[in-house]
């Protein structure tokens, strides 16, 4: 069946900074420079960067690929790309995973994207609350109750609470920004939004690696210190070869590994196959890929992770990064705000932190909102008034619906898993399955190097079809046994609180829910899709 694509990116500038802005988000900032704290620093790095070759790059190569066959027949969503992959309509129904993987991440994305502005916005106007010595205390009271994590419904009780008012805002600007279409929205937006964030964070970059020793009487708590806590291999004095490994075997550091790979990269979003679907026939891919992706690496390396830690190191120290490191939303919103207040001029630092931070999220979060408009559009035929109207009442509905269940983050945290975590391994393990084993691995280099301007080294033959898939399914059983298996009666873990815990299992009967209703979607889309085929073919 051929279709003609409905828009395309202006420029290939346009196109590598709109995949990079979608992978370069708060992860980078905020999850990463905690993980690595977590892992031990440089240890961790050694299965980051295996995960990132195995991975990382091989399954982007494959989206970028995916897509641009797709887009080139005239589909920009998976399922129609999977069905014209397939000349199946049964494989379409595997692209539900991406429509309700972006559609659900970004229903409580761009409520913490809301919060990114807001606190950039207490900075500028002076309104953060302060503290003395590395008590955070202040600030973990400001969070609570800004994001309402003391009670269910508190944050839509009354007059209009100001986390609701910046989520509106935040909500609003994804929408405008989207309405514009792929060219003069996304792509003009991105082209100011990734050297503003870029040139933002170097700025506090250079901030942090110039503060030297700031306190005499902490002298340990430097500088050096503090890069050498992020990225040293910390290992046992007078430790065996044994315990030099001994990091290794943790099986929970591949996991979080990988996992941080896909959520960087948006590897098992969708979101980069929808975007290549755009490009015309000859266009790169596999430059482009590998560009968009070292464009993302370099901000979570060589910015995030030489920001974030450091600087906590050295006004606050090890014990206290430690303790916030598990947490990525912790590190972000309860210890930089104790950091900045430490530092000479730090509430303008505290407002381009948090500044930078939101530019990271809304060029993430407008990207997540591309693959359900091209779905709707071709799936129904619906105008870009329609399909942006259609998804802006199923979006706010869930984000009101994070809003309302705030006690905890309970509702975040199970829409973070279930869907950010679960379906995003799923979702990237069909994709390369798809590219290696579906349309051939041989067919699909040959189809990636239309255009390219470099050859991908033919080991990748051997990683995409062998390697990639056996790497994530064995990542993904580690992942349900440690997450649901081996810890479904432990109290706090998600097996326990699906089976336990109301607000948890509202929120994942409002997942499945969602899910039947977008797969009816991708069965009616389909019927329509068959229908023009069988016309078009009597018509021949």
């Amino acid at each position: 069946m051929a279709r003609q694509p409905a828009e395309q990116w202006a420029t290939r500038l346009g196109v590598i900074l709109a995949v990079a802005g979608s992978a370069v988000g708060l992860g980078n900032f905020l999850r990463f420079p905690g993980l690595a704290a977590k892992y031990g620093g440089g240890a961790f790095m050694i299965p980051y960067f295996i995960s990132l070759l195995l991975l990382g790059i091989p399954i982007c190569w494959c989206e970028w690929t995916l897509g641009r066959y797709g887009g080139t027949r005239g589909f920009n969503s998976a399922p129609g790309i999977f069905r014209v992959l397939t000349h199946s309509g049964k494989s379409m129904y595997f692209g539900v995973l991406a429509i309700i993987v972006p559609l659900v991440i970004y229903m409580y994305y761009v409520f913490i994207e809301s919060w990114c502005l807001a606190y950039a916005w207490y900075y500028l106007v002076g309104e953060m609350p302060s503290s003395t010595g590395i008590d955070t205390t202040p600030y973990v009271d400001f969070f609570a109750r800004f994001v309402g994590m003391n009670e269910n419904g508190f944050l839509l009780e009354g007059s209009l609470s100001p986390a609701v008012v910046f989520l509106l805002i935040a909500f609003v600007l994804n929408f405008i920004l989207i309405y514009r279409g792929l060219s003069k929205g996304i792509e003009t937006f991105c082209k100011i939004a990734m050297p503003a964030l870029i040139i933002a964070a170097i700025l506090v970059l250079i901030r942090v690696l110039t503060l030297g020793t700031p306190n005499p009487e902490l002298p340990e708590r430097n500088v050096s210190n503090g890069l050498g806590f992020m990225w040293n291999l910390k290992v046992p004095s007078g430790g065996s070869f044994w315990s030099l490994i001994n990091p290794f075997t943790n099986p929970e550091i591949w996991l979080q590994a990988a996992g941080q790979i896909f959520f960087t990269l948006s590897v098992g979003f969708g979101i980069v196959m929808t975007y290549a679907s755009y490009l015309r026939p000859k266009d790169d891919v596999v430059l482009s890929g590998l560009t968009a992706s070292a464009t993302n690496e370099f901000c979570e390396v060589c910015l995030g992770g030489l920001i974030t830690v450091p600087a906590a190191f050295i006004f606050l120290g090890g014990e206290t990064i430690t303790n916030a490191a598990g947490s990525s939303l912790r590190m972000g919103f309860l210890t930089l705000p104790a950091v900045f207040e430490r530092m000479p001029i730090g509430h303008f630092f505290g407002f381009l932190w948090f500044f930078l931070l939101f530019l990271a999220a809304i060029t993430s979060s407008i990207s997540m909102l591309q693959p359900v408009i091209a779905f709707f559009e071709e799936g129904f035929n619906l105008g870009r008034r329609a399909s942006v109207t259609f998804l802006g009442l199923i979006s706010l509905f869930g984000s009101f619906f994070v809003v309302y269940f705030s006690k905890d983050l309970e509702a975040l945290d199970t829409m973070d898993f279930w869907v950010g975590q679960v379906c995003i391994f799923l979702l990237a393990t069909v994709t390369v399955i798809f590219f290696g084993w579906v349309l051939g691995i041989d067919k699909g280099f040959e189809e990636a190097h239309k255009g390219s301007r470099m050859r991908i080294p033919n080991i990748f033959r051997f990683i995409i079809r062998y390697v990639s898939p056996v790497y994530m399914i064995g990542i993904f059983i580690l992942f349900v046994y440690m997450n649901i298996i081996e810890g479904h009666s432990e109290e706090g873990s998600y097996i326990y609180r699906a089976l336990n815990q109301e607000v948890t299992q509202m929120t994942i009967g409002f997942i499945v829910v969602l899910a039947v209703f977008l797969t009816l979607l991708v069965h009616l889309a389909g019927r329509r899709w068959k229908a023009e085929s069988n016309q078009q073919g009597g018509q021949s």
